[in-house]
């Protein structure tokens, strides 16, 4: 298969699809800032600056699109500016991929979450992420879209990881009872998101997630272990000190599912646990150093 994907707002997980896709897919993607632009047109993405150049032309020859911009208070800020843009190109699209959070869930005290699970955020960026995918899904129903919407846990992978804050000692195993993270390697992400391309089924919710949701403190432990250095010292989450941020992710406790992924998209993750990933992205650090900021 190949197309015409446009990436709106070309991230982490939207190059790990990129990379994925293979020869003969254009990709189109879209950034604030210029200096990032010349960086993905050396990577051969056909790079636009988003706000600010027309979004139209990019559409009308795209096939499948992928969204990924952070929303704000008012949703997501494509839709406010772009919507019918898109809702026009909705006809010749065969596939539109949104990127959420399983932060729309809210807190489950470790319970088990799926994507039938009624949404409930206990944080603003859990509440932003209801608002932009309740606003793709009205223009979808308008225009025919052909949405699908991907509920990703915490992401990892090449230059994203806890190794090193391990290594320079910073690193902190935060216990509180009954936390649990879900977690996904950014090379999986990318898995899920060509098997919904090759299968598209307008409407579907996915959790993209690995097989086994663990305490924080665990994954930092594995880290050590795995670079054969003393475990982080342990801090009871009641006596440590955090960013409003960082505070923010033990709001929240939840195991999420992720059967639908590989029922109907047949999908093998290739890091079913963050022991697995850690094992691959230590490899790949040693490889090939590299560094990775922005979202999703």
């Amino acid at each position: 298969m190949t197309g015409t994907l446009l990436s709106l707002g070309h991230g982490y997980s939207a190059a790990a699809l990129a990379r994925s896709l293979g020869p003969g897919w254009r990709i189109i993607g879209t950034t604030r800032r210029a200096e990032k632009a010349a960086r993905l047109r050396v990577e051969g993405v056909e790079a636009l600056i988003w706000p600010g150049e027309d979004l139209a032309p990019a559409l009308a020859a795209a096939t499948h699109v992928l969204a990924s911009i952070a929303p704000d208070e008012a949703g997501d800020p494509l839709l406010a500016t772009d919507a019918k843009t898109i809702a026009a190109a909705a006809p010749h699209l065969k596939w539109v991929g949104y990127l959420s959070t399983t932060g729309v869930y809210g807190d489950h005290q470790g319970g088990w979450v799926d994507e039938t699970t009624p949404l409930a955020p206990t944080t603003s960026r859990g509440r932003r992420r209801v608002l932009a995918e309740g606003q793709w899904q009205a223009l979808a129903a308008r225009s025919g879209l052909p949405l699908h919407i991907f509920r990703l846990a915490g992401i990892y992978g090449p230059g994203r990881g806890p190794f090193e804050k391990v290594r320079d000692g910073t690193a902190r195993r935060i216990i509180r009872e009954n936390q649990y993270f879900s977690r996904i390697h950014v090379d999986d992400i990318a898995t899920v998101l060509a098997a919904s391309i090759a299968r598209p089924d307008p409407g579907a919710i996915y959790n993209v997630a690995d097989d086994d949701p663990s305490p924080p403190e665990d994954v930092l432990a594995e880290a050590a272990r795995l670079l054969g250095l003393p475990l982080p010292p342990e801090i009871a989450f009641e006596e440590a000190e955090m960013t409003p941020l960082a505070r923010s992710f033990y709001a929240e406790s939840k195991r999420v599912r992720n059967d639908r992924i590989k029922r109907e998209l047949g999908v093998t993750l290739a890091y079913p646990d963050y022991r697995s990933g850690l094992r691959a992205l230590l490899k790949v650090n040693r490889e090939h150093p590299l560094q990775v900021t922005g979202k999703h």
